[in-house]
């Protein structure tokens, strides 16, 4: 039994759900999001909350009625505040420059800047050259956005050059200077 699933998710004001068949609309001042729910799941709306319950027992019903609240929350939450990653860009000559409100050129020690178009409903905004922001109202687009960018030059563990995600930290390796020092 989903403890997760179990728990009612709050409707803010301004925030308005639709519930046709398996199809969840969640609208708000941000923007909408729709979600396609499984049939073992059923979702329905009571006053201003989203409950979420078992309609069929299967052996994995479970586990998707806990992962859709937490789809459904999270489109709440899109929709009314919205999401963000940020980026830092670690290394010489390592930059990115804001071609548009949705394209940004990174220089990433290669023989060739890189032009990265974010996909529909996502903003990046560069800062300072060397941050970059990733906002949206889909918490699983801002995330696979950031990680595509970041995929086009992970941080290494000798000098910890490369695209990591603000805050992360990178294990560093000792070179070869400590190898022969026995």
């Amino acid at each position: 039994m989903s403890r997760l699933g179990k728990t009612p998710i709050k409707i803010p004001s301004g925030v308005t759900v639709e519930i046709n068949g398996s199809l969840v609309t969640v609208k708000g001042p941000k923007g909408e999001l729709k979600l396609n729910v499984r049939p073992e799941i059923a979702v329905k709306v009571e006053g201003d909350e989203i409950i979420t319950s078992i309609a069929i027992e299967t052996k994995q019903a479970s586990a998707y009625w806990g992962m859709t609240r937490s789809l459904i929350s999270n489109m709440v939450e899109g929709v009314t505040k919205g999401f963000e990653k940020n980026l830092e860009l670690v290394g010489v000559g390592y930059r990115a420059k804001q071609e548009g409100p949705d394209s940004i050129t990174l220089t990433l020690g290669f023989s060739h800047p890189i032009l990265f178009k974010a996909p529909e409903g996502i903003k990046l905004e560069v800062g300072e050259n060397q941050t970059i922001s990733v906002r949206g109202i889909d918490k699983n687009l801002v995330g696979l956005t950031a990680a595509r960018i970041r995929k086009m030059r992970k941080p290494e563990p000798y000098k910890g050059k490369g695209v990591r995600y603000a805050g992360e930290v990178v294990r560093r390796k000792a070179g070869k200077a400590a190898k022969s020092a026995k």
